[in-house]
């Protein structure tokens, strides 16, 4: 026996052993001991997970279940896509990480599918969607300052009330939401929030000259996928170009199919200044994410001045191409249109409308607004884990359904079942 097939055989030996013992540990051993050690900075439903596949999950006991959150979006192609998981294990095995100190050859190969695909002449990669969303504003800051002549350290960034974009320190200072900045004050000057939805009070916001970018999400994930009126967008756009701001677009949840087309901002055929993505840009699998804009705004980002060490690694970009050529060849965004108007006529025909009050989304971006009389998303959500399919709640009464754009017509349908024989089996 050679070397080699002696450490093949002792690898296959060790991993048999970490299925039995991972089949020893009950749902509450591993809840205890995340619990014992582990910062308590989550508040996660009692579902141990331990496989993954397609559209489904399963726990340490062998439960089966529909994971209806794929990951807050970035599951977008489910679990353990062949594709991308094969250039995963392809590339680690070659290289995998360099750091951008020196070139390497898959980075530029991404740069320019990323690039193409969206229409951008340049992309600055990062790893998470906050340090994407963080990227663009301070491009937008920099170009202020260099472009449009506000005067140094003045410069006013716009938000919308209700938005989600992270957790960091700059993230939590445009947030409205006390959850997420109590006691981490004192917060980034220059930051401001105007009601989503709301033209006027945008209009009369970006006629201060301080302002040099406004952020905002097409569809706010977080505050409960709050859909816009149709044309808001159209009119982001105008309003922006008429007060020289820069337009940023948070397509971190809403990008690459996940609303039935390409990016959400694509029902109104409008382009923003500056498209940041992430989530689905990792196939799931690694964490990728991107700010893309043109020439006059990306290159006021000169050597030095902004990085990522792990941002552009081979490993990284070869993943992203990876989840690109799924995006493209498998029509995820229009399986994920027609699921969507499927499950929301479905639901709203079905679902008992005294417990529901609301159902709103698009594609495969839904959310259901529970009736406080009636019961509690929390709740509602663990009855859901019972009956074998995994939801999340936003808020005390909102369930976001956002389930891999991959799901056939058929899990579509037994998950509904299960969806609507939950909410209904609740006493209204």
């Amino acid at each position: 026996m050679t070397m080699f097939s002696k450490y093949n055989t002792a690898t296959l030996v060790a991993r048999q052993l970490q299925r039995e013992s991972r089949r020893l540990i009950g749902s509450r051993q591993v809840i205890d001991r995340e619990e014992k050690y582990a910062a308590h900075n989550y508040h996660p439903l009692p579902a141990v997970l331990c496989k993954g596949k397609g559209v489904f999950v399963w726990d340490v006991e062998g439960k089966q279940y529909f994971d209806y959150l794929s990951g807050y979006s970035a599951n977008n192609f489910g679990h353990c896509h062949p594709k991308i998981i094969e250039a995963l294990r392809t590339q680690c095995g070659i290289l995998h990480h360099t750091s951008r100190a020196f070139f390497n050859d898959v980075f530029g190969e991404y740069a320019e599918k990323v690039t193409k695909l969206f229409g951008y002449d340049k992309v600055l990669p990062m790893n998470t969607g906050v340090e994407a969303d963080d990227t663009a504003c301070k491009l937008a800051r920099k170009w202020g300052y260099r472009k449009k002549g506000i005067p140094k350290n003045e410069a006013k960034l716009i938000f919308c009330s209700d938005n989600f974009w992270g957790r960091s320190l700059a993230a939590v200072s445009a947030s409205t939401d006390p959850t997420s900045f109590e006691d981490y004050g004192p917060f980034m000057p220059g930051f401001s929030c105007v009601p989503y939805n709301d033209l006027k009070a945008l209009e009369k916001a970006l006629s201060d000259p301080l302002v040099c970018g406004f952020m905002v999400e097409p569809i706010q994930g977080e505050a409960g996928i709050k859909v816009p009126d149709e044309g808001y967008l159209k009119g982001v756009r105008e309003l922006c170009t008429k007060y020289n701001v820069l337009w940023i677009a948070d397509e971190i949840q809403t990008g690459l199919g996940r609303t039935g087309k390409r990016l959400a901002i694509d029902y109104e055929n409008v382009m923003p200044d500056i498209l940041v993505l992430g989530k689905a840009l990792g196939g799931g699998v690694y964490p990728v994410s991107a700010a893309l804009a043109n020439d006059p705004v990306m290159l006021v980002i000169e050597p030095g001045t902004h990085g990522s060490t792990f941002g552009g690694n081979p490993l990284g970009s070869k993943v992203a191409i990876a989840a690109l050529d799924v995006f493209e060849s498998e029509n995820v965004s229009e399986n994920a249109y027609k699921r969507g108007v499927l499950f929301r006529k479905e639901l709203d025909s079905r679902i008992n409308r005294k417990i529901v009050s609301e159902i709103r989304g698009k594609g495969l971006l839904n959310a259901i607004v529970i009736n406080s009389n009636y019961a509690n998303a929390w709740d509602i959500c663990l009855k859901l884990k019972e009956n074998g399919l995994l939801a999340k709640q936003t808020h005390d009464d909102i369930i976001r359904f956002a389930p891999p754009l991959i799901i056939s017509e058929q899990e579509l349908n037994q998950s509904l079942d299960i969806i609507v024989n939950t909410v209904n089996g609740i006493s209204a």
